[in-house]
């Protein structure tokens, strides 16, 4: 360092005379790191460059003229660590140091024994909570409360109990399954034992079918064609046919359709996801507190002659900014919490292991296609992150597919405040998960050979918060891409979809034909996906239309149209209720209009129960145009050697994600019943 540096005392820029050696202009101001191989400065030798910085004042955020030195270093996460201070035990009081030697006694012990205090730590909270949940069931069991408390306690039990012991032992016993099924000389038993389980379930299902639709609802049947139609269109336009696995094909409809059975024709299974529905909605509803406090929940108004007015719930007149857009940021906040304490990375794990044994499928498409059921598909993908640059082009085509056939779990509490049942939600985003990855490997078979191994499970990336407290911040944080993504895009689309309707009827109106708009081409043109799902006939083009706007649109517009149809029906069933055989109707256009209410309209009309429900499911993706972007810019960030491959299935990816939709839908109206 040279002597007439000014390093360690505070020195007015304006002392420096800078001389720029290529325009000459002499500068007063700052003397920039960067510029200083173009300048001449008579206080400053350039040796000292890289311990000079700007010195900023906090009190404006600008510049006040003055040299500091910024000696440090950065850590591995990318925080700047400035030098520790030279600091000599021996010049403090007798109090400070024995402090001092306190605190190195612990922090040694800490450092030594982490594992040990952390085990015994846990096994005190372990027994505390078995003591207070036995004590909680004797005092009082039978109502809701227990029944949830119970439900909790088994799951987390299930979890702990697999990711301690069952995890750690799984291997050893995937190494004997794999002797077996990759010896050459168990060919023949595998291939016997194979095709014994395919023509079981393949009974089973058949025997289902019979007892469960056939015989009580024959007309839901027109569901099963619709599956073999959109089975056959995907073969067809394969990547590859005559490579196509049929394995994981056929046991991703298994599990879908054992799964739908459970939940839509036994009672036990229907309660349960209704229960679980009912749990989602009031823990969203706590968004609301936040959502009161910031935009207000309290207004009072006195007229000119008259008592004064008191209205409460002031923030839900502007009911999705003010009250759906919370949700979002209420559930991205507990989604990062639980991301950070493992408790996702466990769940995930689970699912992924079960889906990657039943299917075949590779643990980075059976981890991704967990974690769609629960966060985006941008977010999903974080988790396998370091293995997407290596990932076959069938493996990232299944990595998109399964974003496009699912939903996050933010906007799904969004779609639950409109008013969407959350039973329904829930399922048909579990359900999409095995049919997105059995969609991906018939429409794009793997034709190269994975070299990503079953040991890679244990690679999960982890979360990088320092605490809880940071975990919460970034989900909310995080929440606000998220909002600030769906308030444009819903204005722009809303708005680019009322010019294309304004321009399709001023066509329609030069030739006669009226109200013609972009839903009612959607409603003809996909009419035949709508019945090929087993909506009824009366419906079909309400459907399709919704089908179309969530396609070219998204499924944020497309599910408030259909909010709108469902408050109809109960509207409607209301009317009924209270007129009986004397109420009267008529129709204006695609509008019932209530005669007995005072002509009270309701707009688009109403649908059936089971072609609302229908829609649900089909709805239930991220599969549409505006998608598609976002998804490629965000795994070619993750991956950039991988952005060509990506660019030319990502098409091929958003039409498969969709006939995942439909294929769930499908399986929804084959077994639809409505429940007392």
């Amino acid at each position: 360092m040279s002597s007439n540096s000014p390093i360690g005392s505070q020195v007015s820029l304006t002392q420096f005379k800078n001389v720029d050696n290529k325009t000459g202009e002499v500068n007063n101001g700052y003397i920039e790191a960067d510029d200083l191989k173009d300048c001449k400065s008579t206080k400053i030798d350039q040796s000292d460059v890289a311990h000079y910085d700007h010195h900023i004042d906090p009190a404006n955020g600008q510049a006040n003229g003055h040299v500091v030195d910024v000696d440090g270093s950065y850590d591995e996460s990318g925080e700047f660590l400035l030098k520790k201070k030279e600091f000599d035990p021996k010049s403090a009081n007798l109090c400070s140091r024995g402090v001092m030697v306190a605190q190195e006694g612990l922090a040694y012990l800490w450092n030594n024994n982490k594992r040990i205090i952390m085990a015994v730590f846990g096994i005190i909270c372990l027994m505390l909570y078995v003591a207070y949940f036995a004590y909680a069931m004797y005092y009082r069991f039978g109502d809701e409360g227990s029944i949830r408390l119970l439900v909790c306690t088994i799951i987390g039990v299930l979890l702990l109990v697999y990711n301690m012991v069952v995890s750690k032992r799984i291997g050893f016993v995937k190494e004997h399954i794999n002797k077996f099924t990759t010896g050459s000389d168990k060919a023949k038993i595998r291939r016997i034992i194979r095709w014994v389980l395919y023509l079981m379930s393949t009974v089973a299902m058949v025997t289902l079918i019979i007892i469960f639709v056939a015989i009580d609802e024959p007309r839901n049947l027109l569901s099963l064609a619709g599956l073999a139609a959109f089975l056959l269109i995907c073969f067809l336009t394969s990547h590859s046919p005559a490579m196509v696995n049929w394995h994981p094909v056929f046991w991703g409809f298994s599990v879908q359709f054992y799964f739908a059975i459970i939940i839509l024709k036994t009672r036990w299974g229907y309660e349960t996801f209704n229960w679980l529905g009912d749990r989602i909605t009031e823990f969203l509803a706590y968004s609301n507190a936040g959502a009161a406090f910031v935009f207000g929940d309290y207004a009072k108004i006195t007229p000119f002659n008259g008592p004064p007015i008191e209205f409460t719930g002031i923030y839900t007149l502007h009911y999705f900014a003010f009250a759906i857009m919370p949700i979002i940021t209420f559930f991205s906040t507990v989604i990062s919490i639980l991301y950070y304490l493992g408790i996702m990375q466990a769940i995930i794990k689970v699912i992924g292991h079960f889906l990657s044994f039943c299917l075949g499928t590779t643990p980075t498409e059976s981890l991704n296609a967990a974690a769609n059921i629960f966060v985006s598909m941008t977010e999903s993908p974080l988790m396998i992150r370091p293995f997407l640059a290596t990932m076959t082009a069938s493996e990232l085509h299944a990595v998109m597919v399964g974003g496009f056939a699912t939903i996050a779990g933010g906007v799904l509490g969004a779609y639950i405040g409109f008013g969407v049942p959350a039973d329904h939600l829930l399922s048909a985003s579990v359900m999409s998960a095995p049919a997105a990855l059995a969609i991906s490997k018939l429409t794009y078979p793997e034709v190269e050979i994975p070299i990503v191994k079953s040991q890679n499970f244990n690679r999960i990336e982890k979360s990088n918060e320092g605490n809880v407290i940071e975990a919460a911040c970034n989900g909310a944080v995080l929440s606000a891409k998220i909002i600030a993504c769906v308030v444009v895009n819903v204005m722009a689309f809303l708005s680019l979809l009322k010019f294309v309707n304004a321009t399709l009827t001023w066509f329609g109106d030069r030739v006669g034909i009226k109200d013609f708009t972009f839903e009612l081409i959607c409603s003809y043109i996909l009419y035949p996906v709508a019945i090929f799902m087993g909506t009824e006939p009366d419906d079909c083009r309400q459907v399709a239309e919704l089908v179309g706007v969530k396609t070219f649109t998204n499924e944020f517009i497309a599910y408030q149209k259909l909010s709108v149809l469902i408050k109809n029906r109960k509207e409607y069933l209301r009317y009924i209720g209270q007129f009986g055989s004397n109420m009267t109707y008529h129709f204006s256009g695609d509008d019932l209009i209530l005669n007995n209410w005072n002509n009270t309209r309701l707009v688009k009309g109403i649908m059936s129960h089971r072609s609302e429900i229908i829609a649900t499911y089909a709805l239930c993706g991220f599969s549409n145009i505006g998608s598609m972007g976002i998804l490629l810019g965000s795994l070619s960030a993750m991956a950039p050697s991988r952005r060509k491959t990506m660019a030319r299935i990502i098409f091929r990816a958003m039409i498969a994600g969709n006939i995942a939709c439909f294929f769930t839908a499908c399986i929804a109206g084959l077994f639809f019943q409505e429940f007392d």
